[in-house]
Parts: C-alpha cells; sequence; structure tokens
C-alpha cells in the first residue's frame, strides 16, 4: 500500500482530497502545517489557526487516518513573508501563494513527507496531473481544474517536474459543488467551511497595517494623472521601430513625472499600493472611482487615473527577464529567437488571455491579443497550452 501524505488544512477541499485518496487504497497520514503565528494586520475572525487545526483533526478522526501538526512558520517567514516584504519596499507587488507553494507546500513539506516514508504528497488544489511519456522519458502535465471557476493551476505555477512526481490533487476532477456534496453525505466537520481568503496562511489582511510590521508609513502625494494616453506612445513612431525595439516599447510600463498631473491628496507610504488598485485610495470628489496607475516608492509617489478604462491602465505586452523565466515542461521550452501562440493569465481567475511568447536573449515577451488591465510588476504571469500550464515567470 503506497503511502501519501495530506496537507489537511481544516477546508472543505483538502477534507475531500483525504478521503478520496483513502478509498483509492492509500494510506493517508495527514499533516497540519502551522506557518504563521502573529496576528498583527490579520482581519478578526479570518485567521487560519483560529479554529482550523481543530476541524482539520475531527475530519482525521472521523476518516480514522494519523493526524500531526508540523510548524514551519521559520521556513515560511525566511522564504515568503521576508520575500513580500522586501518586494512591497521595491515597489513592486508579490504573490505569496504562489511562493508558499513552491516553497513550502511543495518543498520542506515534501520532505517531511518523504521522512515519514511517503511517496506522494496530496493537497485539495482544484488542478489536475497527467503522466506522458516523450522520447522515452517520463514528463509530469500540469492541467487545469475541471472546475473552470475554481482552477487553481495558477497558483502552482513555479513547481518543478521533480515536485510535480511525487505530487497527487486527488479533487482535481471534480466540481466545487460535487466535493461540498461528499464531504455533507460524509458528515466531516469542514462540509459547509467557508473558502480561505488573504495571504497563503496568514489570512486576510489589511495590508498597510500589515507591511507596517516592517515597512514605515511616510506621507506622500497622490496625483491625478488625465485620461489620455502615456506620453510616449504619441512622441515614438512605433512602426519604424526594429522588431525588438517594438517588444520592448510595448512592454515598458508606463512611468509618469509629478508635472503629469495635479496634486489631489496624500497617502501614508507609496510600498502600501499596488498598480490596478481600487480601494483604499482615500480621495473622494471625482466622477469615477480612482484607480492606481504608477507607484514611485523613491519620491514616494502614487499616481492615479479616473476611472477602470483608463488608458494608463493597460499595456499590449510584458517582459519576464532571462533569470525569472520558469518551465514547468522543460522539453517545451521555447528556444531562443523563436516565438509560440500560447494562453497567458496575469492573475488568478483571470480567464486566459491569447498571446505569443517571443524568446530573446534578455528574457521573454509576452505580447497579447488584446491589451491588459493592471499588469503589476512582481506578479506572475503564467502560460498555458489548451489546458496544460508549460511556464511561468515574475513580471519585470
Amino acid at each position: 500500500m503506497k503511502k501519501v501524505v495530506v496537507g489537511l488544512s481544516g477546508g472543505v477541499d483538502s477534507s475531500v482530497a483525504a478521503y478520496l485518496l483513502k478509498k483509492q487504497g492509500y494510506d493517508v497520514y495527514a499533516i497540519y502545517m502551522i506557518n504563521w503565528h502573529d496576528t498583527e494586520g490579520v482581519i478578526e475572525g479570518t485567521c487560519p489557526s483560529d479554529d482550523d487545526v481543530l476541524v482539520a483533526q475531527l475530519v482525521a478522526r472521523k476518516l480514522d487516518i494519523p493526524f500531526e501538526t508540523v510548524d514551519f512558520s521559520e521556513i515560511y517567514a525566511k522564504r515568503v513573508v521576508d520575500y513580500m516584504f522586501s518586494e512591497y519596499e521595491k515597489g513592486r507587488t508579490p504573490n505569496p501563494d504562489v511562493l508558499c507553494n513552491r516553497e513550502i507546500k511543495f518543498d520542506v513539506f515534501l520532505d517531511k513527507a518523504l521522512e515519514l516514508g511517503a511517496e506522494f504528497v496530496a493537497t485539495g488544489h482544484y488542478c489536475r496531473k497527467e503522466t506522458i511519456i516523450k522520447d522515452k522519458k517520463e514528463y509530469y502535465r500540469l492541467l487545469a481544474g475541471k472546475d473552470n471557476s475554481k482552477d487553481q493551476s495558477y497558483f502552482l505555477c513555479q513547481l518543478s517536474q521533480k515536485q510535480l512526481e511525487k505530487s497527487l490533487f486527488p479533487i482535481g476532477e471534480l466540481q466545487k459543488s460535487e466535493v461540498r456534496e461528499i464531504a455533507d453525505k460524509l458528515g466531516l466537520a469542514s462540509a459547509h467551511k467557508k473558502d480561505s481568503q488573504g495571504i497563503c496562511f496568514v489570512g486576510k489582511v489589511d495590508l498597510p497595517t500589515f507591511l507596517q510590521q516592517k515597512l514605515k508609513a511616510k506621507e506622500g502625494n497622490i496625483i491625478l494623472i488625465p485620461d489620455e494616453l502615456p506620453e510616449f506612445q504619441k512622441t515614438k513612431d512605433y512602426k519604424n521601430l526594429k522588431f525588438d525595439e517594438q517588444l520592448k516599447l510595448l512592454s515598458e510600463p508606463y512611468f509618469y513625472t509629478p508635472e503629469d498631473g495635479k496634486i489631489i491628496g496624500k497617502h501614508q507610504g507609496a510600498h502600501f499600493f499596488t498598480i490596478g488598485q481600487r480601494r483604499g485610495i482615500g480621495v473622494g470628489g471625482l466622477k469615477e472611482p480612482p484607480f492606481v496607475l504608477d507607484i514611485d516608492v523613491k519620491k514616494n509617489i502614487v499616481y492615479i487615473g479616473e476611472g477602470k478604462q483608463h488608458p494608463g491602465l493597460f499595456r499590449k505586452a510584458l517582459f519576464i527577464s532571462e533569470e525569472e523565466v520558469h518551465w514547468v515542461r522543460p522539453d517545451l521550452e521555447v528556444p531562443e529567437g523563436k516565438s509560440l501562440k500560447i494562453s497567458a493569465r496575469i492573475r488568478y481567475r483571470q480567464p486566459l488571455q491569447k498571446a505569443i511568447l517571443y524568446r530573446q536573449t534578455e528574457g521573454i515577451y509576452l505580447v497579447f491579443e488584446n491589451a491588459q488591465r493592471g499588469i503589476t510588476s512582481g506578479q506572475f504571469a503564467a502560460f498555458y497550452l489548451d489546458d496544460e500550464l508549460i511556464g511561468s515567470g515574475v513580471i519585470a
């Protein structure tokens, strides 16, 4: 009987994953990961540790599987939270959930499972894994979950073949409604538990308060940019540029100066904001809601635009530097100088967008069929062939 360690979170998805594995004949062992203790900035009632351990214990008892808790908080703080603080300080917007999967769930947690004699780790992610043989070698495909509204393959976009080899995703073929129904019929304590929100293992946070643990508040100006195209688009003749220069121009973030707009408010730190943000800006009196267009952490300025259709929110392309490119399927890596038609997403739950991936010496350019709203430095762009996630990278 093959042993598998399930990351039992106290949620319904991992609970049903554990049940399905036991039903399939695996020797199932459950571990609850404690990765965060500090509640500063965590919105009351959303901290995972409030009752999740108890629910996970009840589920394990109901399923009659061994259960233990493991504390990875020190490693989590170093690999995920410190990285998160560092990125915000630089004016970038990280995705801690992607990092958590790469660095914790499918790294230190996987190591722990192997120490216990397990052959696999399993989670409650809505995604699928498939094994294929190509040129007499095994490859593992990371496929989208069958439930399109819950597909979580994006969060696993940094996994390697080695990590996928040891991973199982038991609920990837199911709809969320089916998972709830199974848990309800079994009488599991997690059956009607709400889905977790916010930062992986931390919970839903008031971001400025959370970040102020390490980043200091500092008053600066909020500048409103008029509803017109960025200056560089009007002054450069795009069609007369060489192809390489066109790619660079299309993927450049928009940069503004104080002279481009007018001061309409104050903020408490540019590093507390992110491109595309609508809530919490603290500016009123506009005809349409304000959105963050750009942040300058060196000058401590937040640039905003009026309305969700402001042209400063949209870009046609993005760039991923060579050192930030990751191939889930290394055999499908696009050679330098070549291109590939793909689908891509730049955030969780975004519908897949048609794009062309261009591989250059300096990295990858993704040029979208339609201009994308809120392309944000520090976030991950994931690229797909049909429903298979083949690679990803951090947006420059």
